[in-house]
């Protein structure tokens, strides 16, 4: 389990780029954090709530990390990526100007968690659904990561294309409803919906496995596959992709009400079936 908000993290001596934060609240979460003279954050366009008047903000192509290289062609290259991934060609930089401490915070866009995640905690990379990234530590670098079977590709719930976060600072990711963070063993195996999927460690081996018999499939209302996630690593699962959140209000507004059904392959029939229309 994660622990319960709020959660507070100061530096510590001796390591380098340690910022500080806090996050607060509890369903509709916001993270502040503390800068330094001279020290950076990097968000998502639009994530910023407020920030103290030292710190100045930059909007850059790309993630803002200055580890693209190759000048112009590097930031464009940066920036592709973060499209190809469903997010704005632009991330803005924080920085502080001024002297002593200042803060800015960040509010994640729809109910759930925000999860701070120290990269050098879990081994410098984290693979996460393509809209978890909120903000970060400058240095931390915004990638794509492709799923590599075709099958987990077309039917795991995040498509091809993954976000990859590489660094060895902080970030924090935001994820749907609540979070639980479990640590596989080599070898050992955990279920899940393939929407329930937020984020794992790059050892984790991620492919999909059969949803039971033909009935179960038909009529379980969890859909043809689950996702398999194997050890050893790092796994944090979500209770509410924001899909889902989506689909259960726009079938609510179409009189249709919560669609139960939602995994069922029989579409429009399974609604019949469930008296959802």
């Amino acid at each position: 389990m994660l622990p319960s908000v709020p959660v507070t993290h100061h530096r510590q001596s001796g390591i380098a780029d340690d910022i500080d934060f806090e996050i607060k609240g509890q369903e509709l979460q916001f993270v502040e954090i503390e800068l330094d003279p001279g020290e950076s954050a990097i968000a998502e366009a639009g994530a910023m709530v407020w920030k103290d008047s030292p710190v100045g903000m930059t909007t850059v192509f790309g993630d803002g990390s200055g580890q693209q290289g190759g000048g112009f062609m590097g930031a464009l290259l940066g920036a592709g990526k973060r499209l190809i991934t469903g997010e704005s060609l632009f991330t803005t930089v924080f920085t502080h100007n001024g002297y002593g401490k200042a803060r800015v915070a960040f509010s994640a866009p729809v109910p759930g968690a925000i999860v701070p995640i120290k990269l050098s905690d879990v081994g410098g990379r984290l693979i996460c659904q393509k809209d978890a990234f909120l903000c970060a530590a400058k240095g931390v670098s915004l990638g794509i990561a492709f799923q590599k079977r075709v099958m987990t590709g077309l039917f795991g719930g995040e498509g091809f294309i993954m976000q990859k976060l590489e660094g060895d600072g902080w970030v924090f990711v935001q994820f749907g409803g609540m979070v639980i963070e479990r640590e596989l063993k080599a070898g050992e195996e955990l279920h899940v919906d393939t929407g329930c999927v937020a984020a794992f460690t790059d050892t984790v081996d991620f492919d999909l496995i059969q949803a039971g018999g033909v009935k179960s499939m038909l009529f379980g209302g969890e859909g043809v596959f689950f996702a398999r996630l194997t050890g050893p690593g790092k796994v944090w699962v979500q209770s509410l992709p924001f899909a889902r959140l989506a689909g259960r209000i726009g079938a609510a507004i179409g009189g249709g009400g919560p669609n139960r059904g939602e995994g069922s392959v029989l579409g429009g029939l399974g609604d019949l079936i469930g008296g959802n229309n």
